[in-house]
């Protein structure tokens, strides 16, 4: 049976086969991470040698442009800046993705009662977001960033109520370790 969805034809597709083609496009999610790391970093350090109120705008806003600076930084690399029209994960990365900006009024409200949780509370609901992604990119890889990310973050709110910026730290090194793992771990092939 083959069904066409959009421009894209799928001939009993198997999610394997989807995975694979997420890992592809994406290099196993290299590209991003180090986009999401360095947005962390900026942030951390303008936390650390600036304000609270900047460094905070640095995550939120930085934080809109994920997506797009890593659509760029592909097209930088030579390769496609997404999956193609009608691809059957697209559904669920457009999920994923509307996750992050509908729980960040958790991070507000964490952030008004104590303004030291706002970087554990973006821990925690980064940490969720990537919880999808063990199926979207078919990577366990992405289990263990969600669960560092998820405990991290609960871990310095309980343990270092009184730092700012450690959750910001701790968030950028994860995430720019876990970039230069999958990718020089990774057997993808290159287009």
């Amino acid at each position: 049976m083959i069904v066409k969805t959009n421009e894209y034809k799928v001939d009993n597709m198997e999610i394997k086969t989807a995975q694979h083609d997420v890992q592809t496009t994406f290099l196993r999610g290299a590209v991003g991470q180090t986009v999401s790391g360095l947005i962390w970093l900026a942030s951390a350090a303008i936390g650390t040698w600036g304000t609270e109120r900047q460094a905070i705008l640095v995550l939120v806003l930085g934080g809109m442009f994920i997506f797009p600076l890593t659509q760029l930084g592909l097209r930088l690399l030579g390769r496609p800046a997404g999956l193609p029209a009608g691809h059957p994960m697209n559904a669920l990365a457009m999920q994923v993705a509307f996750m992050l900006p509908l729980n960040m009024l958790l991070v507000g409200a964490a952030a008004l009662y104590n303004i030291n949780w706002f970087y554990p509370a973006f821990m925690l609901i980064v940490g969720t977001h990537y919880l999808p992604f063990i199926f979207l990119y078919g990577m366990w890889e992405f289990g263990v960033l969600a669960a560092l990310l998820i405990f991290g973050g609960v871990g310095i709110a309980m343990l270092f109520p009184d730092s700012f910026t450690l959750g910001g730290w701790v968030t950028a090194i994860l995430l720019l370790l876990f970039a230069v793992f999958v990718q020089f771990s990774s057997r993808i092939p290159r287009q």
